[in-house]
């Protein structure tokens, strides 16, 4: 077979293992590997700071893996690729699907304009496990129900497939000098804030393989229950990996096989599940990080409060366990699943404010925020989404402390003026005697903040917003 030369797009697939659209690029012939800074990217849509600083160190890696011959360019991708194309003598171009509407728009016109210039474009699927447009239910309708959708609809599906080869050793075209440098991308902020995040993870294909291989071998044993403990080592800590593609979840899903338990494996998967029913959502649903998937919620009375807004960002509600993961969050750019749930229905449900603030907080301050998953799941803590949290689940945050960080271990770690309190009053400091206070050196209101919200009377109240939003739809 005759070989030609190629463009493999690199996006959210920072990988050489396990990469559709880079493996089929290398069999054809040499490939010329290249990543570009979009522009004009809808404002919503723009990588947050958190994101930015992972996506400097992941490029890094991956210009390594490449024998530094990433070709790195910014502007405007229709006027980059047919240049380098006819620089090149580039024939195909190669890049894997996202999920992103306004990239699929943007592909789409892509794909147009370099076939009517007698380049030939090959999109393959490297972030999913399905394809959304191939899952459908017995009626050729989208499931809008996980369950469903995941047992039926994904189970009975063809089964994942198994992880394609190391490319890394292809034939590479060397066109670095012809883009721009990393740093040109301008990824690092100036102010040095991004340093303490960044410990604790290695950004790159081989730092996810290494906490793929982490977790395959000790995490995954106690997956099911021990995921929501926030200081227990049972999480995967995979999803900024998986995010940006420097791991599949084909080789995540099949990683754990034969590695635990089947309640475990079983547990895992099923969040990686959650995963593809989020890409699906979107990919039925493309204004989902605008637009309520339950209407009737476009009436909802949500409150207006910036003071609220910004003590729920910095981590001074005066409620300890929320406090905790909104400063593990700003902190480290990420945060426990589990207390991304607490978190979340304080802010929708105790101080009923809308959704796309968390949704907006989220995008710019988590290493690993996606679209798909951070639009879907503010849906679903909200109440307004497809299979949605129902609105009378109001997490508790005292008793969700109290049950999932029962020594307090992740408490005091992020709220550590609240470290010498006695666990009888670690997730609810108000209700504390003075002498107690007194002696674990707390002021409320002074060291600590008291609680901006009434926990009883805000849940009261929102109770009240939701029922009258259901009564009027009768």
């Amino acid at each position: 077979m005759s070989q030609h030369s190629s463009i493999h797009w690199f996006r959210q697939d920072l990988r050489c293992n396990d990469n559709p659209a880079l493996y089929a690029a290398t069999q054809a012939g040499p490939v010329l590997p290249l990543y570009h800074q979009e522009e004009n990217v809808p404002s919503t849509d723009q990588i947050g700071g958190a994101g930015q600083v992972w996506l400097h160190q992941s490029l890094s890696a991956l210009n390594t893996n490449l024998d530094n011959k990433l070709c790195l360019t910014k502007g405007l991708i229709e006027s980059i690729l047919p240049k380098l194309a006819e620089q090149y003598h580039i024939k195909s171009v190669y890049w894997n699907h996202c999920s992103e509407p306004w990239r699929i728009k943007q592909d789409a016109q892509l794909k147009q304009t370099l076939e009517a210039n007698g380049i030939s474009v090959h999109i393959h699927n490297g972030s999913y496990l399905w394809s959304a447009s191939e899952i459908n239910k017995d009626d050729g309708t989208p499931y809008r129900v996980f369950t469903p959708f995941y047992r039926k609809g994904c189970l009975n599906a063809t089964s994942p497939r198994k992880p394609l080869p190391d490319a890394s050793q292809s034939a590479w075209i060397n066109a670095a000098t012809e883009g721009c440098t990393l740093d040109d991308l301008c990824l690092i902020p100036k102010q040095n804030w991004h340093k303490p995040m960044l410990k604790g993870w290695n950004p790159g294909e081989k730092g996810a393989l290494q906490q793929l291989n982490q977790f395959t071998e000790n995490g995954i044993h106690h997956y099911k229950e021990g995921r929501n403990f926030p200081s227990q080592p049972y999480v995967s800590r995979l999803s900024p990996h998986l995010h940006w593609g420097e791991l599949s979840p084909n080789q995540a899903w099949h990683a754990v096989e034969e590695k635990a338990a089947a309640k475990d494996i079983d547990h895992f998967r099923s969040e990686l599940g959650w995963r593809e029913f989020s890409a699906y959502l979107l990919h039925h649903n493309p204004n989902l990080q605008h637009t309520n998937l339950q209407s009737k919620f476009d009436r909802f009375p949500w409150n207006e409060n910036p003071e609220h807004l910004t003590a729920w960002q910095r981590g001074k509600t005066g409620i300890p366990i929320v406090d905790a993961g909104m400063r593990e969050l700003y902190q480290t750019g990420y945060m426990h699943n589990r207390v991304r749930m607490i978190v979340g229905s304080f802010l929708v449900k105790n101080l009923r404010l809308h959704w796309k603030h968390g949704e907006a907080w989220f995008r710019d301050c988590l290493l690993d925020a996606d679209h798909a998953n951070n639009s879907a799941s503010w849906q679903w803590i909200a109440g307004c989404g497809a299979d949605a949290a129902p609105y009378f689940r109001i997490f508790n945050p005292i008793s969700q402390g109290n049950k999932f960080d029962a020594d307090g271990t992740y408490t005091r770690r992020f709220v550590p003026e609240l470290s010498h309190l006695p666990n009888a009053f670690l997730f609810n400091p108000w209700e504390a005697p003075a002498l107690v206070l007194q002696e674990a050196g707390v002021a409320l209101g002074e060291t600590y903040p008291h609680p901006i919200v009434d926990l009883k009377q805000s849940r009261e109240e929102a109770l009240a917003a939701f029922t009258s939003l259901k009564d009027q739809a009768k």
